[in-house]
């Protein structure tokens, strides 16, 4: 009969210092030089199409070129102000540098990920003079729901135009998935917090911490009382397996494992499994299955439905994986779940095939031993945080500016639909719908000062 291994302290500290250092070291002032002269700085370039904030990449690597890191970050943040994390974890190499020219003539993109990168920490390292600064007041204020990418992005370029913000936010840090959601190794120094210090510092945005929408905030108390809200309240709900013995100990899901070790002040008290399997194929799987195997778990299994082509996380996400010893099976799915004295203790796995679109079982199945098993398969989100609002796809319907069904009511980031559920497209939504409300909020007032 297997037996349960889920304990803290497989690793010595050290060991754990090493493994959760930065996974992608910074570029020096040499390597960053070099870097930026392969640039072609083309006009029209196709990497400014396929970043979805928009930022002038050309013109950002050429001030690196030219040494001018406070330009080259003014040129980034103007567009994206959560450039520095999306430096860290945006999947770059099928946006931006999979655009790139240069993969035309030498299949190897400028590294435009980490020539982002350079140019914001060296503005956020000795923070100088403000790079933004507020508009005069308004006079008008906006709530935002939700601390993350979006409400954030939203709540700073309202800030920037002149208008009061409160944001409100259901845990007790703000930075939403860039706090709570993304794996140690990609975010060390607590860079998540210093970023939204850095840009709260531009005045007149406050934060309301563990408030949550359905629950301490009703949204039509914030409609009545502020002049536009923004949601941006993410994506609450796990998709559940559907097996008996989901509640069996050793289960959890991948979402609140790393969140749980974003916020472990000693990375050795953080438990984890001897042997491990993620269910799901996108980042947080990886993210998940990757830091399990940093934590000290013996053998790591990804597993998911369709082939490693189709899995949402990018091909360097899936072999950054590899490397760090995680085995990723394909075509299977989770048929049984097994316990031992009320703990998980191994699974049985069907292999599927695809016929006319759709997963049928070959008939084939495997059995592993496992004690502990993490879902990755899907977030949803809770319609009950926007009653009242129209939905699409479970999620809240918006046009192309983020306005909803409601009046004053936008919405942005992974709740809203259509999305990629990316953190730069995250930011985008909050940056157009901010300009949005500005826009609505002008009219409202010339409105009033002249109703003809």
């Amino acid at each position: 009969m297997p037996t349960s291994d889920v304990r803290s302290g497989r690793l010595t500290a050290e060991q754990l210092a090493c493994n959760f250092a930065d996974a992608y070291p910074p570029l020096t002032p040499v390597q960053a030089r070099i870097e930026s002269e392969r640039c072609y700085y083309c006009f029209d370039a196709p990497c400014v199409a396929a970043c979805p904030t928009g930022i002038d990449i050309p013109s950002f690597i050429r001030r690196i070129s030219e040494d001018n890191l406070r330009g080259a970050a003014r040129a980034i943040l103007e567009e994206n102000i959560f450039g520095g994390m999306c430096a860290r974890v945006c999947p770059t190499e099928v946006l931006c540098e999979q655009a790139c020219v240069r993969n035309t003539n030498e299949d190897k993109p400028v590294e435009i990920g980490s020539l982002q990168r350079h140019a914001t920490d060296a503005l956020m390292a000795p923070p100088g003079a403000p790079l933004f600064t507020r508009a005069p007041s308004s006079g008008q204020r906006v709530a935002v729901v939700g601390a993350g990418p979006a409400g954030l992005s939203c709540a700073h370029r309202l800030a920037m135009r002149g208008h009061d913000v409160v944001v409100f936010d259901a845990k007790p840090k703000p930075g939403g998935l860039n706090e709570y959601g993304i794996a140690a190794y990609k975010t060390p120094d607590d860079f998540a917090q210093k970023e939204v210090a850095w840009l709260l510092s531009i005045g007149g945005i406050e934060i309301r911490h563990e408030q949550t929408l359905g629950r301490e905030l009703a949204l039509a108390t914030l409609t009545a009382e502020y002049d536009a809200v923004f949601l941006a309240v993410g994506l609450a709900g796990v998709n559940a397996l559907g097996q008996d013995g989901e509640d069996l100990r050793g289960v959890e899901n991948a979402i609140d494992f790393i969140a749980r070790l974003r916020q472990a002040d000693d990375l050795g008290e953080v438990a984890v499994g001897r042997s491990v399997v993620v269910l799901g194929g996108g980042m947080t799987a990886i993210d998940a299955a990757v830091q399990s195997k940093k934590l000290g778990a013996e053998q790591v299994t990804i597993v998911y439905r369709r082939g490693q082509a189709q899995m949402p996380a990018s091909p360097h996400e899936q072999e950054w994986a590899q490397k760090n010893g995680v085995l990723i099976r394909t075509w299977s799915v989770l048929q049984a779940l097994h316990s031992a004295n009320g703990r998980l203790a191994w699974a049985t796995f069907a292999e599927v095939a695809e016929r006319d679109g759709r997963l049928v079982e070959t008939g084939d199945t495997w059995t592993l031993e496992v004690d502990m098993l993490l879902k990755a398969i899907g977030q949803t989100f809770d319609p009950g945080s926007a009653s009242g609002i129209e939905l699409q796809g479970g999620r809240i319907k918006t046009d192309a500016e983020g306005r909803t069904s409601l009046a004053k009511v936008w919405a942005g980031g992974d709740c809203r639909f259509g999305g990629r559920d990316l953190t730069v497209e995250a930011v985008q939504h909050g940056k157009l719908s901010a300009e949005s409300i500005h826009r609505a909020i002008h009219r409202a007032i010339h409105r009033a000062i002249d109703p003809a």
